[in-house]
This record gives C-alpha cells, structure tokens and sequence, in this order.
C-alpha cells in the first residue's frame, strides 16, 4: 500500500468508528420541550432520565404564560391526585430497544387519564415522537418533542 493509500484507509476507519459510537449514544436521556397541541406554543420542559434500564420522564417547568409552577393534577385518579404536576413522574416504565421506547405509560396531567406509551428517537437524536394510545398503537395520539439539552 501507497502511505497516501494507507492514510486514507485510517481516516475512513476513524469516521466509521466515531459514527458508530455517536449512535450508540444517542439515547432520549435529557431535556425536551413539549408543544401544546391546541395552540402550536411551548407547553413544558420535561427530563427523560434512565435508571437501571427504565426511563422516566419528569416535568422540569410549565413554559405557559399562565404557569406559576403551582398547578396541581386535580382529575388525576392514582398517588399523583393534588401534586403538583411541576416534579410529576409523567411517564414511567419505558425500555430502551433501539431507537424505540415502549412498555411504559404515559399521564395525561389535563384530564388525569393514563395512557400506554412508546417513543420513538429520531436519528440525529433532536427529536422523539411521543406516542399515548389505549390498546393498540393505532388508537391515540402522537406529539414530537425537541431536545433542548
């Protein structure tokens, strides 16, 4: 091999590598900013964190002109009934299997339903698709969150 030859095949060995690992770390750990269905404004600021493979996603701050941080799930129905919903486990129960996340549910803090759930992580890690649904997947409603940080 030519040294221009075997330099080439380096640098093209050391990319590959460094997108594989990228994808690896690509996870829907973090800060994300949730959209109101009803107005197109931002709702929420919401963490996904990992523990001992589950996620869970907590509300970090209501983003609405009206949120005062004191709001509380008032129609919820299980131990979340009066809690305020800033710091509420929204979604819990969720597992990791490639860039998809199911097998959990998901709160609904407006009207306090429950909902199964699964996620789904865009490619360059930017977006998740949130998907509630009762029974099937086909039945319910999908929401695209943007990661902040």
């Amino acid at each position: 091999m030519t040294v221009h030859l075997l330099k080439s095949v380096i640098i093209f060995a050391f990319i590959i590598t460094c997108q594989a690992v990228y994808a690896e770390q690509l996870t829907a750990t973090g800060l994300w900013k949730t959209i109101d269905d009803k107005t197109g404004k931002p709702r929420s600021l919401i963490r996904i964190s990992e523990n001992q493979g589950e996620y869970v996603a907590v509300v970090e701050k209501g983003l609405r002109e009206t949120d005062t941080g004191e709001s509380v799930c008032d129609k919820c129905t299980d131990e979340r009934k009066g809690k305020k919903i800033i710091g509420m486990t929204v979604a819990k129960g969720l597992k990791q299997n490639g860039s998809l996340y199911e097998g959990g549910e998901i709160l609904d803090p407006e009207n306090g339903k429950i909902y199964r759930c699964k996620m789904k992580l865009s490619d360059t890690g930017q977006q998740l698709e949130v998907r509630g649904f009762i029974g099937i997947s086909l039945l319910g409603r999908s929401q695209i969150w943007t990661r902040v940080e």
